[in-house]
């Protein structure tokens, strides 16, 4: 799957992260974050984990995280991807995600 439109899911609340996500021929991941030195290679594996099994090839992500767990980073990442490429129904990923 390739990120065909740009699109956002989140907010820069408190324990939120928000992510935009952007068409781009390669992949790219930004990762802004006030706990990045402690936390910030974690928030990229998250990101990653996600965008491999989304079978994203392409694309930008870039993450603005306040804080927030890996179940809202995944969570906020894969409806950013969902918007971005048209899919408004709940896709039952199973043990995808």
């Amino acid at each position: 799957m390739k990120i065909q439109n740009k699109a956002n899911a989140g907010t820069l609340e408190s324990s939120d992260a928000e992510v935009s996500v952007y068409p781009c021929d390669e992949l790219k991941i930004e990762v802004k974050s006030s706990v990045y030195a402690q936390f910030g290679r974690q928030i990229e594996e998250t990101v990653k984990e996600v965008l491999d099994k989304l079978d994203i090839k392409a694309g930008e992500v870039v993450v603005d995280d306040r804080g927030a767990l890996d179940c809202t980073i995944r969570s906020r990442v894969q409806t950013a991807i969902l918007r971005a490429n048209g899919i408004k129904e709940n896709i039952p990923w199973g043990d995808k995600i």
